[in-house]
Order: C-alpha cells, then sequence, then structure tokens
C-alpha cells in the first residue's frame, strides 16, 4: 500500500511540473498560441419595423431597437462618432459619399434639412442607413444571409405608400447615383435615393466598416 501511494504522489507531482511547464494553450501569455481563432465583425442585418405610426414615433423606434442616442456634438465625422449614437445628413451630401465610396460621412445633430437621413453607429462600430420602404420590400430586405443582391428604394421621409422604417448596413449598399427629389419643385421635398442591398458585406472603403 505505501509503495502505490507513493507512485499516486508522485504521478500527481509529475503532472503538476508538467501543467507549469507547458501550460494549456487557452492560458498561454498575450500573443502566444490559442485555440480561439479570430472572427471576421459580421455586417449587421437589415431592421424594418412594420408599424403604423408618425415620423417621430417611428423614428424613435427605430433608435432604441438600435440602442443609439443623439449626438452630444454639434457637427462630426461618422469615425469619430461616438458608438451608440446618431447624426443626421443632407441628401445631397449622403449621395455624394456613397456614390464616390467616401471613407467617412459628416454628421449633424440637427437635421440640416426637412428630408436629411439619419445614420445610426452601433455599440460595435457598424453604420446604420435609416430611411423608408414600401411593404413589399419588406420580406427581400430583411434576410440576414441574403444570396443575391436586391434593388431598393430608400426614401427620406415617409408617405402613405411608403409607410415602414427600415435600417440598412452602409457596408453592404452599393449606390450609382445621387438622391432624387419627390417634387423638383420643392427644395426641401422628400427625396428617393435609389440602390443595391448586398448579400454579403464586399465593399471596404464605405462608410460603417470600422
Amino acid at each position: 500500500m505505501g509503495s502505490f501511494s507513493q507512485r499516486v504522489v508522485s504521478c500527481t507531482l509529475l503532472g503538476v511540473i508538467l501543467l507549469i511547464i507547458f501550460p494549456h494553450p487557452v492560458l498561454a501569455a498575450p500573443g502566444g498560441k490559442t485555440e480561439v481563432l479570430p472572427v471576421q465583425k459580421a455586417a449587421p442585418a437589415a431592421v424594418v419595423i412594420e408599424a403604423a405610426g408618425s415620423e417621430q414615433e417611428l423614428r424613435k423606434q427605430m433608435r432604441a431597437k438600435n440602442g443609439v442616442i443623439e449626438l452630444t456634438a454639434t457637427s462630426t465625422r461618422f469615425s469619430a462618432a461616438p458608438t451608440g449614437s446618431f447624426g443626421l445628413i443632407a441628401p445631397h451630401f449622403l449621395g455624394m459619399a456613397l456614390v464616390t465610396q467616401s471613407p467617412d460621412l459628416a454628421l449633424e445633430r440637427v437635421p440640416p434639412a426637412a428630408n436629411a437621413y439619419e445614420i445610426h453607429k452601433l455599440a460595435d462600430g457598424s453604420g446604420m442607413l435609416v430611411g423608408f420602404i414600401a411593404p413589399d420590400l419588406t420580406p427581400q430586405v430583411t434576410p440576414a444571409n441574403r444570396p443575391h443582391h436586391i434593388r431598393i428604394a430608400l426614401h427620406s421621409n415617409p408617405s402613405e405608400k411608403i409607410p415602414y422604417i427600415a435600417a440598412v448596413p452602409l457596408v453592404k449598399l452599393m449606390v450609382d447615383r445621387m438622391p432624387v427629389r419627390l417634387d423638383p419643385k420643392k427644395a426641401d421635398s422628400p427625396v428617393m435615393l435609389d440602390m443595391d442591398l448586398q448579400g454579403t458585406a464586399n465593399r471596404k472603403s464605405v462608410p460603417g466598416t470600422q
């Protein structure tokens, strides 16, 4: 019995010594080899709120859903805006940035125009463009794993035919034209931005990729 106990103690000590000399990979020092592989951040899924209400009420619901609050600064670049915040941008500047694939967006705390678009910067730094869509687009926009791109029209303001508020990830947008005023005679007329919503995030230079 004595020799058996001695062997058990010896094996236990040997195991402890081996653990000290060769620690488990997960416990390795920073920079060492671990079993955890880096994971590329996935683009956020589009969000649509299928509810009726005033424009103010719908925007409030979308902000709550995306977890964002008003910018504290009067104006800032998207890259410098705090995560969990939202700002506004005039249609012309939004169109220029998206068409030219500008790496940043100039955001304002106060709406620069009645037809301004809203930009949400989520907790993970992703950017979402907020606007309004027709009901028939909802089933096409919301799937997270969309195999192909779709063409969508995102309006700056709601109307009887365009009642639902939507937020689409900036990194998945392909824009080749400027926003169009629905009433060309009115400078503050609601505008419509026609664009492709990609099935995957394959644009590296657009805002909202950090």
